[in-house]
């Protein structure tokens, strides 16, 4: 009995001190076990034969982990890097040296930045959530003077010296705290969520302290909704949207809660909820936001932009330029457009079963045929309108499919218009950028060059302020690309030993580049299932794939982010395989895509080189099946490494000449199926539908005669024809990415094609 009084009033001093923990609502289900100990005693006889029952069931029902509910988020593996351990003031010394290097710059600027202030927002956060739970000041504070109480510090010391807290004081610093991880939040919700698993566990805690004294903190609602923790891969079952939707009321000129609450019905299955989110999160940013930032410098298509490191006065370089936190770029647009086209995606993916139906809906009791007239074939009366009903259902899906994946198609240029290339970047450029990154890291500051160079722009002393072109990368898919790119592939990719004897090439003095976002990966790769979709002719998806293949091999994070698996470059592996690689590629998509040739493909010489090459296929493997959702134990992490493994040995085996190794591993591999939804419903569809499905210029069924009315129409002009020239012709200007104006425009625009009817 005195065992229990004093258990429950220090249950009661902990909450009115607010220092529970979150993690005591989910206390009492661990309690539960030691139950079974109490029907032990003799006198409880009549309880002895329900317990039996308790005791059996956690062996066959074990528990869920519980983690925090951002933990789910995806496209976490993309923001990995060295920009967690790097400390604040080097990341932001090199934000800032990226955003003075001569365009384009090596890492988007605005993601650069946001990084930069997720990691200043989360260090402060952690540094108050820790004192606060451990009660005392920071060191700085302990000789503090007692007029100090009025900051509501106790006049007592701790035993170290530290000045105690009071229990205001607690409060304020966690309100302080919850306050700061709102702010990281909304800047960048993937890049916060992974930033605050590097970070002290009571973090996590913090927003639900400031949540018991005061319900109604908005800051502490949005920080505790990443923050709460629910079972594993149960996001969806375990999430109301109702805390977003008051927290959206309470910030109506505010598009990140509601970006928040896409991304959820997206995990819930509500497409339709999260495309209407993320136009309205646009739209108020576009509105409320747009005017303060700092207006992006626009690139000089095909038009040549020297260093904006240029000669100043005196003959000296100009100095960098320093941005205030209200003049850095935001990167806001950039997450909603990548969101919103990867959901129009995923609609056009879940039409694809409908629009390709097992039975095809073709009128099989039908009796004469069409006259000159265009009469509809007799048929029996009974089936005619279960006929035209399968035949209309048809049509619809097709129709939509195209429709959201030219929506997909329009987001994704939009996006990929903020980040630019360059074919003929000067080395020096980017080896002087390497220099500064390298003394930055160390600690050493760089040192500045006094150099007077020329006014005519010559080099001077390896330093050169040669012009260099810079491109849009949405320029780069349009209809009618740069003509003055590097020619891409060079040659056809041959095993190394069918090639001939290495050769030293010229030493160049240029390199291409690009402008890299954790992002851009996904989106590239989502631009060629886009275009499966629309059925671009395979000579345009041959160019697309390439112009792909050329950024992918040159996207490189560096020196904040390592690299990532992309969901939609494995999805587009497997559509590439599914069809037989019937756009005629040279070389396999992961070749193409290698800045390098890779080791583990060349043939072995000894048995060490078979090794490890071997060790390399497992390292991969092992890789790629952790970042597979549907891992989720032992046994389908083994499954998912053997089933790549086998692929690997397929795709690249020692002995090419020998069927059969190809024929096992393609066998065994059926075990675990590598392909997911989208990549199977875009492969089936680039295997089934029929030429021109879903065009304005078809009828309902698509049939062979309908795709031959549209392709005798494909010489019109794309703006008056721009959908049948989207379905499949073979004029270039109909297929590229961007196709039209007047057709992206009409995706937009049209009354017929308004976001409330993306889903029928």
């Amino acid at each position: 009995m005195t065992k229990r009084k004093k258990a429950a009033p220090k249950v009661d001093s902990e909450r009115a001190n607010g220092d529970s923990t979150v993690t005591q609502p989910s206390s009492p289900s661990p309690t539960l076990t030691p139950t079974p100990t109490i029907p032990a005693t003799p006198s409880s006889t009549p309880k002895k034969t329900p317990k039996p029952k308790a005791s059996a069931q956690p062996p066959s029902s074990p528990a869920p982990l519980i983690i925090c509910r951002n933990k789910h988020w995806r496209y976490i593996s993309s923001f990995h890097g060295p920009w967690l351990q790097l400390p604040p003031e080097i990341l932001e010394t090199l934000a800032h040296a990226n955003y003075n290097t001569p365009r384009p710059h090596p890492i988007d600027p605005a993601v650069f930045f946001d990084l930069v202030k997720i990691r200043h927002l989360v260090d402060e956060a952690t540094d108050l959530a820790v004192r606060a739970a451990s009660g005392v000041a920071s060191a700085h504070m302990s000789n503090a003077p007692h007029h100090a109480a009025a900051l509501g510090l106790a006049f007592g010391y701790g035993p170290s010296g530290q000045t105690k807290l009071s229990r205001e004081r607690k409060h304020r610093m966690r309100e302080q705290a919850a306050q700061k991880l709102s702010k990281a939040y909304h800047l960048d919700e993937i890049a916060c969520s992974v930033a605050t698993m590097q970070s002290a566990s009571s973090l996590e805690e913090v927003a639900a302290l400031v949540l018991q004294r005061n319900a109604n903190d908005s800051d502490a609602k949005y920080v505790h909704f990443f923050h709460e923790k629910i079972p594993s891969r149960q996001l969806a079952e375990c999430t109301n949207l109702d805390v977003l939707t008051e927290i959206i009321s309470v910030m109506p000129t505010e598009g990140e809660p509601l970006r928040t609450r896409a991304t959820v019905r997206v995990f819930k299955g509500d497409l339709e909820g999260a495309v209407s989110d993320l136009t309205e999160a646009l739209r108020v940013h576009r509105l409320y936001r747009m005017q303060h930032t700092a207006p992006k410098p626009q690139p000089q298509s095909q038009e040549l932009q020297m260093s904006e490191k240029m000669p100043q006065r005196n003959g000296r370089w100009q100095e960098d330029i320093i941005l205030k936190e209200d003049d850095q770029p935001s990167s806001l647009e950039l997450q909603l457009l990548f969101q919103r086209a990867g959901v129009y995606l995923t609609i056009a993916s879940q039409y694809v079963t409908a629009a390709c139906p097992d039975v095809p809906p073709t009128s099989s009791n039908t009796r004469g045929t069409k006259t000159d007239g265009g009469s509809e074939p007799q048929s029996d009366p009974e089936l005619i309108p279960a006929e035209k009903e399968a035949q209309r259902k048809v049509a619809e899906a097709r129709k939509l499919v195209r429709l959201n994946a030219k929506r997909a198609l329009r987001d994704y240029t939009a996006y990929m218009a903020h980040f630019e290339y360059s074919p003929d970047l000067p080395i020096e450029t980017a080896e002087e950028f390497a220099r500064k990154v390298n003394y930055t890291a160390n600690g050493i500051r760089a040192p500045r060059s006094n150099l007077h160079p020329p006014k005519d722009g010559s080099p001077v002393d390896g330093v050169c302020s040669r012009p260099n072109r810079v491109y849009a990368l949405s320029e780069l898919f349009a209809a009618t690309p740069p003509s003055d790119l590097p020619p891409y592939p060079a040659m056809e990719l041959a095993p190394v030993r069918q090639q001939q004897p290495y050769s030293r090439a010229p030493i160049s003095t240029t390199t291409e580049t690009l402008t890299y976002h954790p992002l851009l990966p996904d989106a590239l790769h989502s631009l060629l299932l886009c275009h499966c979709l629309i059925q671009t002719s395979a000579k345009e998806l041959l160019r697309h794939a390439y112009m792909v293949a050329r950024l992918a091999r040159l996207a490189d994070g560096y020196p904040v982010f390592q690299a990532s698996r992309s969901p939609a470059r494995a999805d587009w592996t497997e559509i590439l395989r599914a069809g037989s690689n019937w756009i005629q590629l040279v070389g396999v998509w992961d070749d193409l895509c290698a800045p390098a040739p890779l080791s583990i493909f060349q043939s072995p010489a000894n048995g060490s080189a078979e090794r490890q090459r071997k060790e390399r296929i497992h390292q991969r493997a092992v890789l790629e099946a952790f970042s597979d959702d549907r891992v989720n134990d032992e046994s389908s992490f083994q499954l998912a490494i053997r089933a790549r493994k086998l692929r690997a040995e397929r795709d690249y085996p020692t002995n090419p000449s020998s069927p059969a190794l190809r024929r096992w591993a393609v066998d065994e591999a059926k075990n675990y199926s590598i392909s997911t939804d989208r990549a199977i419903a875009v492969a089936r569809w680039v295997l089934e539908a029929p030429p021109n499905a879903g065009s304005s210029g078809t009828s309902g069924a698509g049939g062979g005669a309908d795709g031959g009315a549209a392709r005798k129409r494909k010489k019109k002009p794309v703006k008056r024809g721009a959908a049948s020239g989207l379905a499949g012709g073979d004029a270039p200007a109909a297929n590229s990415l961007s196709g039209s104006k007047t057709d992206l425009d009409d995706v937009r625009g049209s009354p017929a094609d308004t976001e409330g009817e993306v889903v029928g």
